[in-house]
């Protein structure tokens, strides 16, 4: 079809995408690379440029692949020094790659299963009270430990009542007059306590009853509220949600990370685009070997399967800093083992910053 598209009769002086002036011997536009054809479209002539395109990209992916696996730090290499057609763009191959491993990472891991198991576990585990039994002693022994250990029932002051969100009540007043922190505090107590003595999940009835300002940062509050003891019941409603927007928080993580790779390597002839394109190729290497892993753990459930892949991709690590920024052994190490340890404190900050701004948001 696309021979036809470019027959001589079909061409035309100017391109239709972009305006470019076009000689008649010209088969496709100088400036846009469109096809030079004034032919109008057939269906046989959208699907044939729709599958030339995915089956351009399919080769660029597997060759991308290939090196990927095979030669750590040529394709980063490569992709800097200009060589850009021959592989898949670094963002678009890393965030095939990632839907493919979260898909894998979902399947591999039943996260209702897993809490249940929990909560049964620390259910078994909780022994309740234990009523000690009495000494096997005498009648008179007996009795001298009743009447030594005896204590009047006039003395005893048994809380009969249960506890109730009445007991946490702090007036609007009394906020005005607390900090902003404490007032976070003691309204988060209260307004848990009053979800989960009334079952009311709407913050404007909430917020009427106990009589607080009907204003949007009460509501949040409140709705965050619910939305704990909504977790509490369910707490895979919260990890699902979390685990389906890691690809978007490490895809942000990933150029703060490429920052510290830039400020370690900062003698070498390395710009800050050129660091990021390594760590998104790094990255996708990750999401390659541990989505491997984990098929392979989901049918042999070894544990040496991971601990082997966490080799793999240390080594991995060092030999693709090695061979992308060309530098000796010692070197390498050093600041592969510094790398490393910024990784796992940014990770940290990230985890935590992220699970705030996720339930924030949720």
């Amino acid at each position: 079809m696309k021979i036809k598209r470019s027959l001589m009769k079909y061409r035309g002086d100017e391109c239709l995408n972009c305006g470019h002036p076009l000689e008649l011997t010209d088969r496709f536009c100088a400036r846009c690379g469109q096809m030079n054809s004034t032919k109008k479209l057939s269906f046989n002539d959208f699907f044939s440029e729709f599958f030339s395109g995915v089956f351009a990209y399919d080769s660029r992916f597997q060759r991308t692949l290939r090196v990927l696996l095979f030669k750590p730090g040529k394709i980063s290499k490569d992709y800097i020094s200009g060589r850009r057609m021959f592989y898949a763009n670094p963002f678009r191959f890393y965030l095939s790659t990632s839907i493919v491993f979260f898909l894998i990472f979902g399947f591999s891991f039943d996260f209702g299963e897993d809490f249940e198991s929990l909560n049964a576990s620390n259910r078994d585990t909780n022994p309740g009270v234990i009523i000690p039994q009495p000494p096997q002693a005498g009648l008179d022994s007996i009795n001298k430990i009743i009447t030594d250990r005896q204590i009047g029932l006039d003395s005893i002051k048994l809380d009969t009542n249960p506890k109730s969100y009445k007991d946490k009540y702090v007036s609007q007043q009394e906020i005005d007059t607390m900090s902003n922190l404490s007032a976070l505090v003691k309204k988060s107590e209260l307004y848990y306590a009053f979800y989960d003595e009334t079952e009311i999940r709407s913050s404007r009835i909430a917020m009427d009853s106990l009589q607080h300002a009907q204003t949007g940062y009460n509501h949040w509050l409140y709705k965050k509220a619910v939305d704990v003891g909504t977790f509490r019941q369910n707490p895979r409603l919260f990890v699902d949600y979390f685990v389906s927007k890691l690809p978007f928080i490490i895809f942000f993580y990933l150029p703060v990370f490429a920052l510290f790779i830039w400020l370690l390597y900062l003698r070498r002839p390395f710009n800050y685009m050129e660091h990021l394109i390594f760590a998104f190729h790094i990255q996708t290497m990750f999401f390659v070997l541990y989505g491997l892993a984990l098929l392979i753990d989901m049918i042999v459930n070894s544990n040496w399967v991971m601990t082997t892949a966490n080799f793999v991709f240390l080594f991995y690590l060092y030999k693709g800093m090695r061979n992308f920024y060309g530098q000796g052994r010692v070197k390498t190490i050093l600041k592969f083992l510094l790398l490393n340890l910024i990784f796992f404190i940014l990770a940290i900050i990230a985890a935590i910053l992220s699970l705030l701004a996720s339930f924030s948001i949720y």
